[in-house]
């Protein structure tokens, strides 16, 4: 429930918080996977993920840099064509793109999409209006880099933007990047909860915590947060 005097939030994902990264578990439901993002859609959650930005513009929903990690093979994400990555697999399935995942949600849940940042920024925004010009259902673009909100701003208005901030930041530059950002919603790592200046922000906006992973972590994010980025024994 929110604390904040502020309006309800429009990407509230209710109790059942936002899977992080899809509702993913071994190697059956790999992280950021259609499977994962399936599961977490039984489930009835949110859903958080990350997108990365092709060589030739296309947005996929992948983590790393790399492809290393996740699909065995010595890729750069950034370096790679869509063409190129399409034949790698995560788990039994492609890299998902970002248009793959919002036809499957087609508006039943609400989504995270995370931006990563790699020497590309000014790309993102073109790319972005291409993958979300239709989309309709309830969604949130967020990124550690305070210029993709503030981009979103003139480039994408109809979209929510967030930040997202590590506890390790020096207030500074989370000050800075606050103000640059100027942001909707924040989304913080789990330590910071419970710290002022988390709190005087809730008091302005909806805070999201990431990256629960146990009951004792959720007890304490359902305290101080809006709406929880779990996965593992984190599920609600």
């Amino acid at each position: 429930m929110r604390s904040s005097p502020s309006d309800a939030d429009p990407l509230d994902p209710g109790l059942k918080g936002f899977a992080h990264r899809g509702l993913h578990y071994g190697a059956g439901f790999p992280e950021n996977s259609l499977v994962a993002f399936a599961a977490a859609l039984e489930f009835g959650s949110g859903i958080e993920c990350d997108l990365r930005l092709t060589a030739d513009d296309q947005v996929i929903v992948f983590h790393d840099r790399e492809t290393w990690r996740m699909c065995s093979s010595e890729m750069i994400v950034g370096s790679s064509t869509h063409e190129e990555l399409s034949r790698l697999r995560v788990g039994d399935g492609p890299i998902p793109t970002l248009e793959s995942l919002l036809s499957m949600v087609d508006g039943q849940v609400p989504l995270l999409l995370e931006v990563k940042v790699d020497k590309d920024i000014w790309r993102w925004m073109p790319a972005l209006k291409r993958a979300l010009r239709e989309y309709r259902g309830r969604h949130g673009v967020m990124s550690f880099d305070p210029r993709v909100a503030r981009l979103l701003k003139t480039n994408l208005p109809r979209v929510r933007p967030g930040l997202v901030i590590k506890d390790s930041l020096s207030p500074v530059k989370r000050s800075l990047a606050l103000a640059l950002a100027d942001p909707q919603f924040i989304a913080v790592e789990r330590t910071a909860l419970g710290k002022s200046w988390v709190a005087r922000q809730r008091r302005r906006m909806p805070v999201y915590s990431w990256t629960i992973r146990g009951p004792e972590q959720r007890m304490q994010a359902q305290v101080h947060a809006d709406a929880l980025i779990w996965e593992a024994d984190g599920r609600p």
